[in-house]
């Protein structure tokens, strides 16, 4: 299975994100080594897999969960 390897810029303009968010914000939080991204040969140069992060834009969101702080610093799932 082929996979299209894309560097930052690519990726921020197939995603509509800036270059700096993706190297700052999505990387490492959303985006994981490995998985989402490949550093070749060690080195710093990444590159993102598209198929894959295709797919985790395409994910569905979990339903929003409520969760009440409790004054003891418990929490109350409501």
């Amino acid at each position: 299975m082929p996979q299209t390897l894309l560097n930052t810029k690519e990726l921020s303009q197939r995603i509509k994100f800036s270059a700096p968010y993706i190297n700052h914000t999505l990387k490492d939080n959303v985006f994981i080594e490995g998985v989402h991204y490949i550093k070749p040969f060690g080195g710093r140069k990444i590159f993102y897999i598209w198929e894959v992060i295709e797919k985790e834009l395409f994910k569905p969101s979990s339903p929003a969960k409520f969760i009440i702080p409790m004054a003891r610093g418990g929490v109350c799932h409501g």
